[in-house]
């Protein structure tokens, strides 16, 4: 078992979870949250009244789920991030787990 984390800018967020029943990955949890692409952006969101929103509003998806579904998932993120004109890929990590109860 591996824990299969996720992150996706809110415009494809549907598309994501599509990609986990495809590869049959029932079981997952969600988060809202904001993404940045540099400093200058966290600079701007330590101000007291920022002028503007400087995050990107995005989603955090987590699954501890078995290699062979894994593998699925990934092969389908690469194949839908090689279709996209944004550059705002879905982003996806694997991490291994020594224990669990």
């Amino acid at each position: 078992m591996k824990l299969l984390i996720v992150t996706v800018v809110d415009e494809f967020q549907k598309e994501v979870l599509q990609l986990f029943k495809q590869a049959n990955i029932e079981s997952y949890s969600g988060s809202d949250i904001e993404g940045y692409k540099n400093a200058s952006s966290f600079m701007m969101n330590a101000n007291w009244f920022p002028s503007q929103k400087s995050g990107a509003d995005s989603s955090l998806f987590f699954s501890f789920t078995e290699d062979k579904k894994i593998d699925v998932f990934f092969s389908l993120v690469i194949q839908f991030n090689e279709s996209l004109e944004t550059n705002n890929p879905i982003h996806a990590v694997v991490v291994p787990i020594e224990r669990s109860v």
